[in-house]
């Protein structure tokens, strides 16, 4: 089984965000996605759903490490510097819909959320923490 994400010319189609439009960039500092492209793209072996793009607050970070994931604390032995406040991060989608639930969800960039989120979250809620409707 191939690990590499669908789209970017390698798959037989490519990603889509979850207006069904081509899928943005997330971030690339620091750089993001389950294989660090930069972009929220998924696989089958992508088990957490790392498909939101999220935008990175204290409240969420505090929340995720209440949760038993700390985003904040460096792990330079995986080149991990720690993630703060403002940072864009592919977040799982099951934890971005439990932080909705707990009204600790970060905002998200939709055209840059993969539709695989839709999996887990409903677009309407994804639309209430958007930065990129006009």
């Amino acid at each position: 089984m191939s690990i590499e994400p669908r789209g970017f010319g390698r798959g037989p189609r490519p990603s889509r965000n979850v207006f069904g439009g081509p899928l943005e960039p997330c971030s690339v500092n620091p750089v993001t996605g389950f294989f660090r492209n930069g972009c929220c793209d998924t696989s089958a072996d992508d088990i957490g759903s790392h498909t939101v793009c999220a935008v990175m607050t204290e409240e969420f970070l505090a929340f995720s490490k209440s949760r038993g994931n700390d985003l904040s604390t460096p792990a330079p032995a995986y080149g991990f510097a720690g993630l703060k406040p403002g940072d864009r991060w592919c977040l799982c989608a099951p934890r971005w819909q439990e932080a909705f639930e707990a009204g600790q969800a970060p905002r998200v960039v939709l055209r840059a959320t993969h539709e695989g989120a839709l999996e887990y979250c409903a677009l309407a809620d994804l639309k209430t923490h958007a930065i990129d409707l006009a």
